[in-house]
């Protein structure tokens, strides 16, 4: 029984991760495009602020409603739908929800881009006029995105609840495919890089709503506007309403942690607030390929199991998933701290993007890639919570998680410049993780002690085989990078990173394989039986 279930949840996150793959380098190479034009500059900084405050919005109010209350809400309505009348409830619910969030988008963007000006002035002293100014115009062209985005966040709830994956998981390769097209064609047609990749952004944006909207169709859901009065009144967006309403507190206690960073990074000096974006940038494709596939993959699963109080199925679950994170995140975590400054010339050395650059963005990389770990643990914790319908416990997390990170961050800032930013992100975040645990541990449906013990030991194994595969990598990149050193940076820096990969690697799955780590056994009978 054990070993199905884990193919089974190995299957779903092997199928998405490809795509969430291909997405994440995309996305790698959007933040290459804009290193090549923009570097660490003021242009940079700029479009780096302009684009996290719809990006913002739309984590605190879509993605959150979604993940907490509609994908929950719409399993039940799905699962309850067995009559005619009962598909018309259900359908009735879609549509109340695409009423409501299109409305309440476009009102909070109207809303945004009038008073741009003073927002953009919370980052950017008034004496750099030049990054305020063009900040304001590119917060303006990008703000509408927060309305495309939330209603394809939308759709790939929908999608996600019937457990269909891949429309969702292939958008954000358009996305990014779109912004990068449109920074190179543009650069030279518009008054900067930073405008042509705006305008990217919120053409991406649309082509990810649109992407997803014949699936939705093809399944037999309607997406049709209702009332207002429809829309704030039906049972289904109330119970939404009732339990997005406590989680936007905490939700936005984490999210403000990108503010506060930002703002902190933008007033430390030109080009920190571009560093940490771009260490960040990797951090995320590591996340996107492992906790934010696995999080979404189980949580329809996690809702169905509470719903019908399968909490046996709900614990191994749950533990299951933790293990893939600790398996993926601990290992990547060593071999960058190994070869952080080789990594970083790879993706991003070019253009504008200098020396100076490499060195700002190593350092502060060091310190995000050290909370990779707890971050991924955070993504997966959380929606054992949604699931059961409890927002107040990650909502109190959040709050705590905010606080020590505005506190560290404002501490270590003075004295560390971004390192100090980057070091209280990955502190606040290991706060984050052991609140949730508290939190889990006050459910009597949970097995706390047994997944508290199942997680260090699996912990300690993957700290000691890492730390052990990382040796050889230690001792053979210095001769490695000298022998190819003169290169351009494909060779000189992408040989020494593919080889020492390829070895940390090697030696890692050979330790897993010696010891009969489950994990591992699960995925080779997987490849064997393909």
């Amino acid at each position: 029984m054990v070993s199905m279930k884990n193919n089974s949840l190995i299957k779903k996150g092997l199928s998405l991760s490809v795509l969430t793959l291909f997405s994440r380098i995309l996305g790698l190479v959007r933040e290459m495009t804009k290193a090549k034009f923009l570097g660490t500059t003021a242009y940079s900084d700029a479009f780096n602020v302009a684009f996290m405050i719809p990006n913002l919005f739309r984590r605190l109010f879509a993605e959150n409603a979604i993940s907490v209350a509609f994908i929950p809400t719409f399993k039940g309505y799905i699962e309850d739908s067995d009559t005619p009348e009962k598909k018309q409830d259900a359908q009735n619910f879609v549509n109340a929800t695409f009423t409501l969030i299109s409305f309440m988008t476009t009102l909070f963007v109207t809303i945004g881009i009038i008073f741009t000006p003073l927002i953009l002035k919370i980052f950017f002293d008034t004496e750099k006029i030049n990054a305020l100014d063009e900040g304001i115009i590119l917060t303006r062209i990008m703000f509408p995105y927060l309305i495309v985005i939330s209603i394809a966040a939308l759709f790939q709830g929908i999608l996600n609840s019937l457990k269909i994956f891949s429309p969702s998981g292939f958008t954000p390769i358009l996305f990014n495919g779109i912004v990068i097209g449109f920074t190179y064609i543009f650069k030279d047609r518009m008054a900067n890089p930073a405008r042509a990749m705006a305008t990217g952004v919120i053409c991406g944006g649309l082509v990810q709503a649109f992407f997803q909207l014949p699936f939705v169709l093809k399944n037999d859901w309607k997406i049709t506007f209702t009332s207002l009065k429809n829309a704030f009144t039906n049972p289904g967006t109330k119970k939404i309403m009732l339990l997005v309403a406590p989680t936007i507190i905490g939700m936005a206690g984490y999210q403000l942690n990108d503010v506060v960073s930002t703002a902190l990074a933008t007033h430390a000096g030109e080009g920190v607030a571009s560093s940490l974006q771009y260490s960040l940038r990797l951090q995320e494709l590591i996340l996107g390929i492992c906790a934010v596939t696995i999080g979404t993959v189980i949580l329809p699963d996690l809702a169905g199991f509470s719903k019908n109080n399968e909490w046996e199925k709900f614990n191994e679950l749950l533990s299951q998933s933790i293990k893939i994170m600790i398996f993926i995140s601990i290992p990547i975590t060593f071999y960058s701290l190994s070869m952080n400054e080789n990594i970083i010339s790879l993706v991003f050395a070019s253009g504008k993007f200098n020396a100076d650059s490499i060195s700002m963005t190593k350092e502060v990389f060091k310190f995000h890639i050290a909370g990779l770990c707890f971050i991924a643990l955070n993504r997966i914790i959380a929606p054992s919570f949604y699931a059961q319908q409890n927002t107040k416990s990650p909502t109190i997390a959040g709050l705590v998680n905010f606080a020590a990170n505005m506190i560290l961050a404002s501490i270590l800032v003075r004295k560390f410049g971004g390192n100090g930013i980057a070091l209280a992100l990955t502190l606040a975040s290991a706060v984050n993780t052991i609140m949730l645990f508290i939190f889990l541990g006050k459910s009597k449906n949970i097995q706390l002690a047994s997944l508290i013990k199942n997680t260090l030991l699996y912990t300690i194994k993957m700290c000691l085989f890492s730390a052990i595969a990382a040796v050889p990598v230690y001792l053979l990149r210095g001769k490695i990078i000298s022998l190819l050193a003169g290169h351009d940076k494909i060779i000189s820096q992408g040989i020494p990173v593919g080889t020492t990969a390829l070895l940390f690697g090697a030696i890692g799955i050979g330790l897993m394989i010696v010891t009969k780590d489950p994990l591992i056994k699960s995925v080779l009978n997987k490849i064997k039986s393909r």
